[in-house]
């Protein structure tokens, strides 16, 4: 059924936007919007300009009769960001464009999505804004201080970088942000210089832009001039920060030592026993679409073991970092990564370190921020990976003598996102004996702040002037089961221990672990916080039995070990409210199609998305449901996470397991088992095939050439 459904393109349905799409869809807005537009690459905040396109995926019950019911093919359809800012009400607008490739119409969904047009001000920054503001700091800000600069700074025109926090200000409307400046040199994250500067940039008109207030070494400052004055009369606590080599000194990644013998390579003896077609990907009896959204990055779709659909869609929605520190910068930063774009910002992967070196990379094209689209090369890789440990086994030394057991090979598709100084890891794991891992690590660099005075209270001392601040990580995703069918329930089963007397002997006493069992039937009873007590077994069943009369079910087994949720009485934390749970299950619903917006970050105080609002106590038995899972993890930065944070132990995510959905393991079907017993010749090769490994493997792997093209089209954060 998989290979036939890659031959008619049932797949195609989910498919990411082409560079001809892009191209099409641009090209057809340039002509019917009646307006000029400027290229976002080179906009300004009061330029007309379209800052992203990407594939709007058509509507569930659509696909669903398209792909089970021999349904017409849904209308191929993009969905446009754009930036009106040279309106009379300047705003953020969003068009559905079709069909493609030759577009005809452009439908406007900003009321019908958010109920309302977006505010001008909760546009994500574009890069464009980004250049537009370091060179204010250049040209005004830096000039206004010119002793302080130059004799504490050591500022010589290119030697500090600046990164920006979020979000900006302190209420709705605000564009308030704190850039925080660091030595210019490799790993700057981890050279703080103690300046932090508040820049207001929410006038469209670049000249309007000011500072409101400067942080240095403790002390805050009404703006550089100030700062100036007092530091010409003695009056600034000077910290002077040792100028550090271009290299970065103790933050280079360089190696310490030279290369000794290679690491360890796995290789495929004959040949990948996967296919890539197009964004279709089968895997012994598992196949799935894929593709990568600009905003959130990887998502599946249609995941089908045995022919049977299992999950619709499985995507990440946010990776949230909300930061403590005593500089202004670090202590008001709560990044909400899907704004800055967690597929935007795919890191091209190295062959042989991001993912095994005969791994498969699949090349992804996005158009953000500009007229044309741009093509990441090798943004995704797949790979099967032999995990080195048995997936099941026994030794039978009792009775009868064998042995059986299988090797734990699965198909991992993985992308790494680099967004500032985090890099995210992001896998989703097929396992042969139905199950699906969904795991997230974390690796980059530690964002730090500058070492002064209470420091200590807010994370460790990594460096003679730097502070590993404590931050939090959780990561948003959205699971849509489709368990034996579209409707399914959600059931808890757990245990509890009940005291019984022996029945063959009333004297003696019996504590017995007996199993219990509910139906939570209501999305209030189906959203489980963050520290509350969850039940072990929790999972989506549906009203087909198996052979042994059990509903058929897969379990959702999250693992996270995560900090505290920021409170509730925060002015922001309905933006964020998805966080609150560790699971939420809810109803379906196509107008609730992701937990947060990319508009949540720059006006947190006004949500564009609350995703608190999505659980009202509906009904949830025999629906069409969705899990939102939230893992993650406290990271209070340590000396060993110079130069970089590790991904050992930062791993996090969650397994959708198959629970009484078959009638005994699946993987017992698998071509991978190997069984002997005593009485038979395990050394001969129609018996056990590893024996013969010698032969069929004894060549050295053919491996294709070395290529890599990550340092094309970069833009930069």
């Amino acid at each position: 059924a998989a290979q036939e459904e890659a031959d008619d393109g049932h797949s195609q349905v989910f498919a990411d936007l082409t560079p001809e799409e892009l191209a099409q869809v641009v090209q057809y807005l340039r002509g019917s919007l009646g307006m000029p537009l400027a290229d976002a690459a080179r906009a300004k905040p009061s330029d007309n300009c379209i800052a992203s396109v990407d594939v709007q995926l058509p509507a569930k019950a659509e696909v669903l009769r398209f792909l089970d019911a021999g349904g017409a093919r849904p209308p191929r359809e993009a969905l446009a960001v754009l930036y009106f800012g040279a309106q009379a009400e300047p705003n953020v607008t969003e068009y559905v464009v079709g069909p493609l490739p030759a577009p005809t119409y452009h439908r406007d969904v900003t009321v019908q999505k958010y109920g309302g047009k977006l505010p001008y001000h909760r546009r994500p920054a574009l890069p464009a804004e980004y250049k537009q503001i370091a060179s204010f700091f250049k040209e005004q800000v830096f000039p206004a201080a010119p002793s302080f600069m130059d004799q504490v700074m050591e500022y010589d025109g290119a030697s500090l970088a600046t990164v920006t926090t979020a979000p900006r200000g302190s209420r709705s409307g605000d564009r308030l942000t704190w850039f925080v400046m660091f030595q210019n040199v490799s790993g700057f994250f981890l050279h703080p210089v103690g300046l932090e500067v508040l820049v207001d940039h929410s006038s469209l008109d670049l000249a309007q832009w000011a500072v409101r207030r400067v942080f240095y070494n403790g002390q805050y400052y009404r703006d550089m001039s100030e700062l100036e004055r007092i530091y010409v009369q003695g009056g600034v606590r000077v910290e002077k920060v040792r100028r550090a080599p271009r290299d970065g000194d103790f933050s280079s990644m360089r190696p310490r030592v030279p290369v000794a013998v290679m690491f360890p390579l796995q290789y495929e003896p004959q040949g990948p026993r996967y296919s890539v077609r197009s964004n279709l990907i089968i895997f012994q009896a598992w196949s799935f679409a894929f593709g990568m959204s600009v905003t959130t990055g990887m998502r599946l779709f249609d995941i089908q073991y045995n022919g049977e659909r299992v999950v619709y869609e499985l995507s990440v929605q946010e990776a949230l970092s909300v930061y403590g520190s005593n500089c202004p910068g670090g202590m008001s930063t709560r990044y909400m990564d899907s704004s800055f774009g967690i597929g935007r910002y795919a890191s091209p992967l190295v062959r042989g370190v991001d993912c095994p070196y005969s791994a498969t990379y699949v090349d992804t094209h996005t158009l953000r921020e500009g007229l044309n689209s741009s093509r990441r090369t090798a943004a995704l890789c797949i790979f099967e990976q032999n995990l080195g440990s048995p997936l099941r086994r026994h030794y039978s030394n009792l009775q009868s003598l064998y042995y059986g057991g299988m090797v734990n090979s699965a198909l991992v598709l993985r992308s790494i996102t680099t967004v500032g100084n985090y890099d995210y890891v992001w896998d989703f794991i097929f396992y042969q004996n139905g199950a699906i891992e969904g795991k997230v690590q974390a690796t980059g660099y530690t964002s730090s702040s500058f070492f002064h005075g209470n420091g200590l209270q807010y994370g460790n001392r990594v460096w003679e002037h730097t502070l590993g601040t404590i931050h939090t990580h959780f990561v948003n995703y959205k699971v849509d089961l489709d368990v034996g069918e579209v409707k399914n329930s959600l059931v808890a089963h757990d245990m509890a221990f009940e005291v019984a007397q022996a029945p063959w002997n009333p004297e003696q006493q019996i504590e017995r672990p007996r199993l219990t069992k509910k139906v939570l039937d209501t999305e209030d009873q189906a959203a489980f916080r963050l520290h509350s007590v969850m039940p072990r077994y929790i999972y989506f069943a549906t009203n087909q039995k198996n052979k042994w009369g059990h509903q058929r079910g897969y379990r959702i087994q999250i693992i996270s070990f995560p900090g505290d949720h920021i409170p509730e009485a925060s002015s922001m934390e309905r933006a964020i409210s998805w966080a609150r749970y560790k699971l939420a299950v809810t109803r379906r619903k196509e107008e609730e199609p992701t937990s947060t917006s990319v508009y949540n970050q720059n006006d947190p105080w006004t949500p564009t998305v609350a995703f608190a609002d999505f659980i009202n106590n509906e009904t949830i038995t025999n629906e069409d449901l969705v899990a939102w899972i939230t893992a993650g993890f406290l990271h209070i930065p340590h000396s060993e996470d110079i130069p970089n944070t590790l991904t050992v132990g930062n791993s996090v995510g969650f397994l959708l397991r198959p629970y009484n959905y078959y009638d005994l393991d699946p993987s017992i079907y698998s071509p991978d088992g190997v069984f002997f017993t005593s009485e038979q010749n395990f050394m001969a090769c129609e018996v056990n095939p590893i024996t013969c490994l010698s032969q069929t493997a004894s060549c050295v792997p053919s491996l294709p050439p070395f290529t890599y093209d990550g340092f094309q089209n970069i833009s930069r954060l």
